[in-house]
């Protein structure tokens, strides 16, 4: 894989001082335009501008800040958007949404999932995003399945004269956002030179949630006659306090009885403790007329674990008192059973350390070539991820023959990853555009050594995906046009769909088919775009409660699921000082058929149940943002902004069964944000800010998890997670619920 790596690198910069022509870069030539589409481009897509990303840029992480895109539903584990949060995207969950930063790839290589809580305040230090809906571009990225976004920090090189920036954030749960921002601006009409550290700290809404976050930015730009460079390394350490298991769902119902912050997690030192540092160099060349190359170098490094207490001291409301189902077993962590006073023991107390420790490495590619009527762009991407997984007991109350930081599994993974593509648009005449998207991928996957169950992982797999993608533009006037785009998505399995499954159990990989239709009105005043999809799955990946031949319950394919809806996005300037903004999506989101097994604790077996025509999860027919935004006045020297946001998330479902019992019911929430800047001798602007969350005290839920069983027992008398159903059938729910009101206000001070 190296050598395929180094000979497309070769092939990429061949060219890149080739002298053909004099002409200067522009500022604005670091914006890498190539992973993004056009304002007329037959992919559904939005663009979140840095003012818009700055006026709630208080500490939250990235996902709380784009909640008020179309068809976006986010969730923040410790209730107050700092922290671990996630994002969610026509229904579809973080893995299947693709990330990019700068077009490099964010995504997990193994899990698929994406871990804002890595890059604290990266919002900062973001010039501007855009989101692809359905299956996107290829440019965007190799897993392009749902959605896409992506993060630029490159637009921040545009400074042409020094400055810097002082931010401090104060709020509710005692969060604290501490950022410093400076840069050199345009040294020598060629060099330029920006930097940031970030401090975040918070309690958490949540009980014991609390998240220390640390982070820095660094840039440096070169800018030639006809080559661009910019170095840049961005690094995020988190040590956030686990709020990931929810709480009780009828704690959270029982009225004054209820604990709104409720954790089950009380060892004091139940934390995430992870860092992740990412390397990328950029290199643009323009020495010919008519193309651009783009190339660009990566390396992210991340190493860190969660540490846990496992055992009846702690948590034990989870355990039940009955050792965490055998998870404390000595034999479990390769250890001998201790025999004291000639009685044997075989468990005990422990605390413990899951450890990843990464490398991920590469680079992506592109010729951009533009004539009259065309513009062609060949690229790709070749990228090389290493992970060791590791597990350490620290801890034990019977250590038996175990030393510190007894290691009692480890594992590595290789998991190679190159894509090409060939993207064409060709202007058949002054209205009429047509686009092209061709992309192929090869995937490897590769294992050894024990899983954290200590069974053997040894095995390898080779993928081959074909995605082709195709659209056509049609301008009816000044004023509007319409579009029509069909794109096919493959995706592979992730790390657990492997490693918990033999190559004769493993599940295919998942296939998209995506039709879209749509059209855009701008006018002066007013502009509406109306988007109409239709995203038909074959062989969706969900959790049915089946176990595969070596007893795992993963997840499996499902013939035929869908997702089919309108999203309206809009703005309307309802005066000079009156600005309506908003966004609402209808949706149908299916499944046609599917068995789930539920465990039956009587028997030890599994009892089936076959569901028809159920909604898939987490995804609610209707979503819905809007902002009434009041300027009272706006002048060269100071500006006044009120904002009153709303958001509306229709009830969701968190398993696939359509059941009453495991729905979550709709929320509506109200923000309010107020910012206020003035231009002054000393400062160059003065900035404060203000942002109440949830003016009207909501209690709501935004994410759970669901467990279902059968026993003639009736469980709840000592389980709080338990729930009764109908007849012997009952459910364990972990709930996520939301801050009620609470408050960040901010001072910026810009030289």
């Amino acid at each position: 894989m190296k050598k395929y790596i180094l000979l497309i690198a070769v092939v990429c910069c061949q060219n890149m001082y080739t002298q053909t022509d004099s002409s200067k870069f522009q500022l604005d030539e670091f914006e890498v335009t190539t992973y993004r589409v056009g304002q007329n481009s037959p992919v559904a897509h939005e663009n979140i501008s840095k003012e818009e990303l700055e006026a709630n840029n208080h500490g939250v992480d990235l996902p709380i800040l784009l909640d008020q895109a179309t068809s976006i539903v986010t969730t923040s584990d410790a209730g107050a958007g700092v922290g671990y949060t996630g994002i969610r995207v026509r229904g579809t969950d973080a893995t299947r949404v693709n990330i990019t930063i700068n077009g490099i790839p964010f995504n997990d290589a193994e899990s698929h999932g994406v871990f804002w809580v890595n890059m604290p305040d990266l919002s900062s230090s973001t010039s501007d995003i855009q989101i692809q809906r359905g299956v996107g571009s290829s440019t965007t990225g190799a897993s392009s399945f749902g959605a896409t976004v992506n993060l630029s920090t490159l637009g921040n090189a545009s400074s042409i004269e020094p400055f810097g920036e002082v931010s401090n954030s104060f709020g509710s749960f005692n969060t604290i956002k501490n950022t410093v921002r400076f840069g050199s601006g345009l040294m020598d009409g060629k060099w330029n030179f920006e930097g940031r550290l970030s401090n975040i700290q918070s309690d958490g809404f949540i009980d014991r949630a609390k998240s220390d976050l640390k982070s820095y930015y660094l840039s440096g730009s070169y800018l030639g006659e006809h080559t661009s460079i910019q170095a840049l390394v961005f690094s995020g350490q988190e040590k956030t306090y686990q709020a990931w298991y929810g709480a009780p769902i009828r704690l959270l119902n029982s009225g004054v009885d209820s604990n709104q912050t409720y954790n089950p997690y009380d060892y004091d030192n139940e934390i995430d403790n992870y860092q992740q540092t990412h390397y990328q160099l950029h290199i643009t060349n323009k020495a010919i007329k008519k193309l651009k190359l783009n190339t660009s170098f990566h390396y992210t490094r991340g190493a860190g674990y969660f540490e846990q207490y496992v055992g009846t001291e702690h948590n034990s409301v989870m355990y039940n008192g009955d050792y965490a189902w055998g998870k404390n077993l000595l034999s479990y962590y390769n250890l001998d059973d201790v025999i004291i006073s000639g009685d044997t023991i075989s468990q005990s107390n422990l605390i413990r350390r899951r450890w990843l420790d990464n490398h991920f490495y590469g680079l992506v590619f592109s010729a951009d070539y533009t004539a009259n009527k065309f513009n062609l762009i060949l690229g790709g991407g070749a990228n090389q991820y290493l992970g060791g997984h590791f597990g350490e007991v620290i801890w034990a109350q019977y250590a038996s023959d175990g030393s510190i930081r007894h290691r009692y599994y480890d594992n590595d993974a290789t998991k190679n990853d190159l894509n090409l593509y060939g993207k064409l648009n060709y202007d058949l005449n002054k209205d009429f555009n047509a686009y092209l998207d061709l992309q192929y991928r090869f995937v490897s996957y590769e294992f050894t050594g024990l899983n954290n169950d200590r069974s053997p992982l040894d095995q390898t797999a080779n993928l081959n995906f074909f995605n082709p993608k195709a659209g056509v533009n049609y301008r009816l006037n000044s004023s509007s046009n319409l579009y029509g785009f069909i794109g096919v998505g493959n995706k592979e399995p992730n790390r657990n769909d492997f490693t918990e499954s033999s190559p004769e159990s493993r599940p295919q990989h998942e296939q998209l088919l995506d039709v879209e239709f749509g059209h855009r009105y701008t006018s002066e005043k007013f502009s509406i775009t109306t988007n109409i999809y239709n995203m038909q799955y074959k062989n969706q990946l969900i959790l049915t409660g089946e176990l595969n031949d070596v007893g795992s319950a993963v997840r499996v394919n499902i013939p035929n699921s869908f997702r089919r809806g309108v999203e309206l996005t809009g703005a309307t300037m309802l005066s000079e000082k009156f600005t309506l903004k908003f966004n609402v999506t209808f949706s149908e989101n299916k499944i046609s058929s599917f068995r789930e097994y539920i465990d039956n604790w009587d028997t030890g077996g599994k009892d089936e149940v076959t569901h028809e025509n159920t909604d898939i999860a987490f995804s609610p027919s209707v979503i819905g943002g809007g902002q009434l935004v009041f300027t009272p006045f706006e002048k060269d020297n100071g500006k006044l902004q009120f904002a009153l946001v709303s958001k509306y998330v229709g009830e969701q479902y968190i398993d696939n069964t359509s059941s009453e019992f495991a729905k979550l019911d709709a929320y509506l929430v109200h923000d309010l944000r107020m910012t206020y800047m003035i231009k002054s001798t000393l400062f160059k602007a003065i900035e404060i800010s203000s942002w109440i969350r949830n003016l009207s005290n909501q209690n709501y839920i935004s994410n759970a998890w669901v467990y279902r069983f059968n026993t003639a027992y009736d469980p709840t008398s000592y389980d709080m997670y338990a729930n009764s159903e109908d007849g012997n059938t009952y459910n364990q729910i972990g709930a996520f619920n939301q801050a009620g009101i609470n408050f960040f206000v901010g001072l910026k001070l810009k030289f």
